[in-house]
């Protein structure tokens, strides 16, 4: 699984990774970003130890969501800064998803840029494996979040046409032990508490292009003044393409 932060695979999977006998989660970027504004709202004063603080939150909900033999692996790119990094992204992926039989991932729906990296990085790291010659694990998303009718829509996903979902309700064990997860990251509660954790969303992954915007049309952060917004993260996926030798 390759998840932009830590809380990314508990919101959008928690039920169902238990579950997986063989499970690497790879962790794209430390959920710090360099504008101190949310990270200063809950008690810290420098992005280091506010990573920190989520990757103790992440250590905890794995344990209290009941994943106990995951192989974690973290990227350490800052949040928000993936798609200034996705040729590094790709290659470090290409050797991971070599011999696993899926990946799963965000899709690609402009909700957050780092999300829209994952997804770019999952379907150039497949498409070069393929190129040469070797085995390419099945690609699945899960639902994330993205804008639709100017409103936040979490956990569910952007309709495609010949890409069904797969809804899983959660039972009574899979729900309790997913609401002690979700619980654990306390630095994002005021934004996690809008997700809804009764359900999860799987499907095939598209072969998007990532030359054109999201399928929503409708970017979400680009409401919110970043320095990465949707024609700069576009740009660099062109960039990126072109380097990979994927044009």
């Amino acid at each position: 699984m390759v998840a932009a932060h830590p809380d990314d695979e508990t919101l959008g999977l928690g039920g169902q990774l238990p579950q997986i006998e063989t499970l690497t989660l790879v962790h794209v970027t430390d959920g710090a970003p360099e504008d101190m504004t949310h990270a200063r709202e809950v008690g810290f004063e420098s992005r280091e130890s506010y990573a920190a603080a989520r990757a103790r939150e992440l250590d905890r909900a794995l344990a209290a969501g009941g994943v106990r033999n995951a192989r974690c692996l973290e990227l350490g790119i800052m949040d928000q800064e993936a798609a200034n990094h996705l040729v590094d992204l790709v290659q470090a992926l290409v050797s991971t998803l070599e011999r696993v039989d899926a990946v799963i991932t965000h899709p690609y729906e402009g909700g957050h840029p780092d999300h829209d990296a994952c997804a770019f990085a999952v379907q150039a790291a497949c498409t070069i494996l393929w190129l040469t010659g070797r085995a390419t694990p099945l690609r699945v998303e899960f639902a994330s979040y993205h804008a639709r009718g100017g409103q936040l829509a979490p956990g569910r996903f952007w309709a495609m046409q010949g890409y069904p979902e797969h809804v899983i309700s959660l039972d009574d064990s899979q729900l309790a032990a997913k609401r002690a997860a979700v619980a654990q990251f306390v630095t994002q509660q005021a934004f996690i508490s809008t997700f809804p954790i009764e359900t999860e969303r799987l499907r095939p992954a598209p072969d998007y292009d990532f030359s054109r915007p999201p399928p929503p049309q409708e970017v979400l952060y680009d409401r919110f003044g970043w320095a990465m917004n949707s024609m700069r993260w576009r740009q660099r996926a062109q960039s990126a393409i072109q380097m990979l030798g994927l044009d």
